[in-house]
């Protein structure tokens, strides 16, 4: 069982993603609006895995993965993002994150790509 942080600014979206990867046997150890607070969170609670929405107000995830990413460079990190932001994905891979998912998502996708990313 992998320990999760979920970070979006729709609680909605948090809740699909809970929906997801909780009957898959993780567990969701924190949740996140902004990258503000993805970072400190990440700091307090240091998850398996982190599910990041790219656009959020204050921090976004790219800024957010970043700062993650230096502090810890084995951070396992997931882009979960709306179409047409491709060319922050290319520059979030570029920096290590592990994985993307496209909104809307069936829950095998997030699933698969955090199988992938925790492996």
């Amino acid at each position: 069982m992998a320990t999760i942080l979920i970070v979006d600014d729709a609680k909605f979206m948090r809740t699909l993603v809970k929906d997801a990867l909780v009957p898959a046997g993780h567990e969701i150890i924190g949740e996140a609006e902004n990258g503000n607070e993805a970072i400190e969170l990440y700091k307090r609670l240091k998850p398996n895995l982190v599910t990041m929405d790219i656009t959020m107000r204050e921090k976004d995830g790219i800024e957010a993965a970043e700062e993650i990413l230096r502090q810890d460079p084995n951070a396992r990190i997931i882009m979960v993002t709306a179409l047409g932001q491709e060319n922050l994905l290319t520059k979030a891979i570029k920096l290590g994150v592990r994985d993307f998912v496209v909104k809307p998502f069936p829950p095998e996708r997030l699933q698969k790509a955090a199988e992938k990313a925790l492996a």
